[in-house]
């Protein structure tokens, strides 16, 4: 097996740090950083500086804080430094992010250096919202962090606990140690650890026909199966996204190949089996229509009986005929005794790795912008990855199944 590891040695971050009262584990944030052998260059916003010093990140980063956006420095012009840092950077993290800063982010507002930066920077930019729980909550705060989705941006959802006005709930500036592993994750699959390796991925739903008119589905988006094809295709794997019905745009580094029904990704996935890596994301229909009806099926009486066939079991047929060295892992969606079947699935079909999450717990599975994973191997491990932006869970995700050993 390959490995994604990456140390933070040599590589350069932009800290933003705004107005927030969580500013000060900023501090603490660029120490870890550092520690890890990143070069940081912090920006305040014009308000950071009520909350804690530019002195103290100057001091902990080793370089000058910047904050005014013609503010002259010894590299780079008053004028361009945010074009400059924009190049410079291999990524971009703003922690903590206040409402007002996600809402200029979002517009494309430049009109601080912090701003200007983003929208210069041709890395990726990661956002960690802080700010109270009803803040939080509000839709203009969730429109404009969808928006930044939508760039590009990563979105490290806020924490869970007590808040500056004495509310408890979500809006909490993650720990800083968190942040760091995160920001370890983006690094590390910007890199191109799996060049040479090919990759299949599945996403989405199946729809399976009844009539020209009637499906049978599920409520999958096939947001978690775009996420992996990404951040394999970011570790510069040759990737084939297999992918049922969805509204996502293709991932433009990933060959995607669109099908409607298990018969057809069937057919697709077994086109693409001798891939080095398969990670099989969609949720497939275990039953299909044993008569597609020529016509529209019309309401005659209180009931309708359909006679059901089973669809093909592609996990299992891979499971079957892997080759040699082939990294293989599956999904578990479940709602009860998770553990349990995840494990039975995990035998049963000759998988690496399943990774199990849940329709009943909020904030993962079907729908949801996050997820949470309970990884498990066929060694024995047990990884918990907890609810984060799926993105940040198909980081993850690859760094534990691709730095394990063979």
């Amino acid at each position: 097996m390959v490995s994604s590891l990456t140390p933070l040695n040599g590589h350069r971050l932009v800290l933003g740090v705004t107005g927030s009262i969580a500013a000060y584990k900023s501090a603490e944030l660029v120490r870890l950083l550092t520690k890890a052998g990143a070069e940081v260059q912090v920006i305040m916003s014009r308000d950071a500086d009520r909350f804690i010093g530019p002195l103290t990140l100057a001091t902990l980063s080793g370089r000058t804080v910047l904050s005014d956006l013609f503010e002259q420095t010894a590299t780079a012009s008053s004028w361009t430094q945010h074009v400059s840092l924009g190049l410079w950077a291999d990524l971009m993290v703003i922690a903590p992010a206040t409402a007002q800063t996600i809402a200029r982010l979002a517009h494309g507002f430049a009109d601080s250096l912090l701003a200007a930066t983003v929208l210069s920077a041709r890395c990726p930019v990661l956002v960690c919202p802080a700010m109270d729980r009803d803040m939080y909550a509000h839709p203009a705060v969730k429109a404009n962090m969808q928006m930044l989705r939508s760039h590009g941006h990563h979105i490290m959802p806020a924490a869970h606990g007590e808040l500056a006005s004495g509310l408890t709930g979500h809006g909490r500036l993650p720990e800083p140690e968190a942040i760091r592993d995160l920001v370890s994750s983006l690094i590390a699959g910007g890199d191109r650890a799996l060049a040479g390796h090919s990759a299949l991925v599945t996403a989405g739903p199946t729809r399976e026909p009844l009539d020209p008119v009637r499906v049978l589905t599920n409520h999958s988006t096939g947001a978690m199966g775009y996420a992996l094809a990404r951040a394999l295709a970011r570790r510069g794997a040759d990737v084939t996204l297999v992918s049922g019905p969805t509204s996502l745009a293709p991932p433009r580094r990933a060959r995607t190949i669109p099908v409607s029904t298990a018969d057809e990704m069937h057919g697709a996935v077994l086109r693409h089996a001798a891939a080095d890596i398969i990670i099989m994301a969609a949720a497939v229909s275990d039953f299909a229509s044993a008569r597609i009806a020529d016509h529209k099926l019309k309401k005659q009486g209180e009931t309708l009986q359909l006679t059901l066939r089973r669809t093909p079991d592609i996990l299992l047929e891979l499971g079957r005929q892997r080759k040699p060295d082939q990294i293989l892992v599956g999904f578990a969606m479940e709602s009860q005794n998770g553990l349990e079947n995840a494990r039975l699935k995990l035998q049963a079909k000759n998988l690496d790795w399943i990774a199990l999450n849940y329709t009943n717990r909020p904030g993962e599975g079907f729908g949801a912008g996050t997820n949470r994973v309970t990884l498990l191997s066929r060694t024995g491990a047990v990884i918990e990855i907890p609810t984060m932006e799926k993105d940040m869970v198909a980081e993850a995700m690859l760094e534990s199944i691709l730095s394990a050993p063979a």
